[in-house]
């Protein structure tokens, strides 16, 4: 029974492994108010281990971080998504370019401001490309709800 036991912990553990490593990165989305009628999208990426997501500018090669918004009519976008982390940059032989990109953590921050006191959703979609030393994984497309207004 101990062996049984045993095996499955063990597969359940190959699992959670494989998974972080299929899935590096866990994104959380939230929304702080700024004044009044105006907010802050706050979208969120934790990179695991030695992988690394690039930045929306991430040189020739990669795929950038890209973030694209659900037209709302009871919204509008202030500026661009502003990256907040500890850019890094380095040159890839592989794409034979100086590339900028993240490691542990990035917020993509998007002011924007809604135009009555309901409270409404703010949808779309991340799509970005993560890599470590040894490999890439293709790119991926996220999508995400943000609630924003309301009293």
């Amino acid at each position: 029974m101990k062996k049984i036991v045993l095996a499955g912990l063990l597969l359940f553990f190959a699992g959670f492994v494989h998974a972080q490593i299929n899935n590096p990165v866990i994104w959380s989305y939230s929304a702080k108010k700024i004044a009044d009628k105006t907010y802050e999208l706050h979208i969120t990426a934790t990179i695991n281990g030695n992988w690394h997501l690039y930045a929306q500018d991430a040189g020739e090669g990669p795929e950038p971080t890209t973030i694209k918004f659900t037209p709302n009519p009871l919204i509008s976008f202030d500026g661009k998504v502003k990256e907040i982390g500890k850019m890094e940059k380095s040159f890839d032989k592989n794409f034979n370019s100086v590339l900028k990109y993240y490691a542990g953590k990035v917020d993509f921050v998007q002011k924007v401001k809604v135009k009555s006191s309901i409270a409404t959703v703010v949808k779309g979609t991340v799509n970005f490309m993560v890599c470590n030393d040894r490999q890439c994984l293709p790119p991926r497309d996220v999508p995400f709800t943000i609630n924003v207004g309301g009293k």
